[in-house]
């Protein structure tokens, strides 16, 4: 074991955890052991959720200009080890050098917008009557959570993290159980930046912890990151217990490709968008719909997918479970009709044999109904459907009950706003094939890929992390009565 047993962190303060369950943390590159995670009770949950809380009052009450001091600090921790966070994140996740790299160069533009905080959260001040002023003031919610998935170990936690807090919440995390260092990691370096204990707990678990923080009568707000079922039901549980939730489920992206599209250009964003992170994020390609006759650019996506190597460019899945599942949606496609144009499945890294791996896998001739056309694959595997027109491609896109994400290839301005305007989906590019917005814009999709009002990211996001005062004054009694005083 590399590292020792990851603790619980709440007080400002490492705790081994009562626990007697745990599960192995183990490197998708090689099956190394890194370290053990423990299932922790409600009992613990209790302990971090009171931390937090007697640490809220004085928290909520120092000057947002205070606040965001810690996050200038942090974000100089962040470079200042960015070597060393690129390490861990590729560790335990899986990813390339330079997968893991742009994690933590993602994990950094967050908490500079959290910095920014102070400018944007200023309220509004407006005399509405002679007289009389209304103003508007954003205040924190009180104990909020954020239970964060696998396939971005730094840089989902960050997505909520700086924000919530910089906007004077306490926070609970809950990382998940396969890829818990980084967490631990970043709570080290909150403490460095003088945050105070208290401010950042972190609690590690499965589904009793997941659970508990939905039912948790302190804990205001919970957020969310991971497949769709598990999103509904966190959503279900969060709000049946009168807590504000955004819950992000999975995805099915949709690239419209037009005959008129740059070859090269299309080539390689679509293959850089279904391979990159091993496929393992929610922004991936996975759906590829053919708009007529196409045939030359799918010819140089096969070959810019061969480029693409397994402990090379191409990262590892994140463990044996998810390879034997995706290489069976791959054989089902096959034994379903479609045509395996480039094969993924049995790849084994030399040297890292024991390392889970699947290498880039494009299949054609995918018919609408097949499972590759409607399920989310989660891996570096990319389904192309043939269609006439692109009312055709657009039908298939919308009936699909996902919403992240949709991309069109083409050089008509006219054809681009068409999908603009008619994709069912909540980020859209044109001519990229991973359409993430940059803060301060947000990022979050609709339909069955998102759960709850506003986004997790960028300006949207305060409106989650805060609750709105408005507050009416009139000092000058000279002025009168109206109907408003």
């Amino acid at each position: 074991m590399k590292y020792e047993a990851v603790k619980n962190y709440y007080d400002g303060n490492f705790y081994e955890s009562v626990s007697t369950e745990s599960l192995d943390v183990v490197s998708p590159i090689d099956g190394n052991h890194l370290s053990k995670v423990p299932m922790s009770g409600v009992e613990e949950l209790n302990k971090a959720v009171e931390s937090a809380k007697n640490a809220f009052p004085k928290w909520s009450n120092t000057p947002i200009k205070e606040r965001v001091q810690v996050f200038f600090k942090y974000r100089y921790l962040l470079e200042k080890n960015f070597e060393e966070l690129t390490a861990l994140v590729s560790e335990e996740n899986g990813k390339t050098w330079d997968e893991a790299k742009a994690e933590v160069e993602k994990s950094i533009e967050l908490t500079e917008f959290a910095c920014s905080m102070p400018q944007l959260v200023s309220g509004e001040i407006l005399e509405v009557s002679k007289g009389v002023e209304c103003r508007t003031e954003h205040f924190p919610l009180g104990v909020v959570a954020s239970i964060v998935p696998f396939n971005f170990p730094l840089m989902v936690p960050n997505w909520t993290m700086p924000n919530a807090l910089v906007l004077g919440n306490t926070m609970i995390m809950k990382p998940s159980e396969l890829v818990p260092l980084s967490c631990l990691r970043m709570a080290q370096l909150l403490k460095e930046s003088g945050l105070p204990d208290g401010v950042f707990n972190i609690i590690n678990g499965g589904r009793e912890i997941v659970e508990a923080i939905c039912a948790h009568e302190d804990i205001e707000a919970v957020s969310f990151v991971g497949s769709t079922k598990v999103a509904k039901l966190v959503y279900q549980q969060a709000t049946h217990n009168l807590k504000r939730c955004i819950a992000l489920g999975g995805a099915k992206n949709h690239l419209f490709v037009l005959p008129d599209a740059n070859p090269s250009m299309t080539a390689s964003n679509v293959t850089a968008s279904m391979s990159g992170c091993a496929g393992q994020r929610c922004m991936a390609a996975s759906a590829m719909l053919a708009v007529g006759n196409v045939d030359s650019i799918i010819s140089q996506i096969c070959d810019e997918a061969r480029k693409i190597v397994p402990g090379k460019n191409l990262g590892a899945v994140i463990s044996k479970a998810a390879k034997e599942r995706i290489e069976n949606y791959i054989t089902e496609a096959e034994k379903d009709g479609a045509k395996i144009l480039v094969d993924g499945r049995g790849a084994i890294v030399e040297g890292k044999e024991n390392g889970t791996y699947v290498g880039p896998t494009v299949i054609d001739y995918v018919k609408p109904e097949m499972s590759v056309a409607t399920e989310e694959i989660f891996g570096p595997v990319i389904s192309i459907m043939r269609t006439e027109n692109l009312d055709e491609a657009l039908r298939i896109e919308n009936a699909n009950p996902y919403g992240n994400a949709a991309s069109v290839f083409t050089q008509s301005g006219g054809a681009a706003r068409y999908v603009m305007e008619h994709a069912s989906a909540g980020m859209i590019g044109v001519n990229i094939g991973v359409p993430v917005p940059r803060e301060p814009f947000s990022f979050g999709g609709w339909n069955d890929s998102r759960f709850g009002a506003n986004d997790i990211t960028g300006k949207s996001s305060i409106e989650f992390w805060t609750k709105l005062k408005k507050t009416t004054t009139k000092w000058n009694p000279e002025a009168g009565i109206n109907w408003m005083s």
